[in-house]
């Protein structure tokens, strides 16, 4: 699960329960940030079958950070915050629920 700590959707929480999401501006997003600092197609994420999440940033114009650090990929850990523009979320790693 990805938790909005920081951002206009404050609160707001995000259930990885799917293999893969899309993470963007655009409202068919499966991930919809709607802020302008939000690229209309900012990452992905990916969830395999054991459960390990991966987030990838799609080319963006702000990057993709994980705690801190602009990266193109990165494998997520509980814990790890993500930010995409001025959103900043935490990741809960656990129990893959499909």
């Amino acid at each position: 699960m990805l938790v909005v700590c920081k951002g206009p959707q404050l609160g707001e929480r995000f259930f990885l329960d799917r293999a893969q999401f899309t993470i963007g501006r655009d409202p068919g997003s499966d991930i919809f940030l709607n802020d302008m600092t939000v690229s209309r197609e900012h990452a992905t994420l990916v969830v395999d079958s054991g459960g390990a999440v991966t987030v990838a940033d799609v080319g963006s114009l702000n990057g993709t950070y994980v705690n801190g650090i602009c990266l193109d990929k990165a494998a997520l850990t509980d814990g790890d915050v993500v930010q995409i523009g001025t959103f900043q979320m935490v990741f809960h790693g656990g129990t893959v629920v499909r």
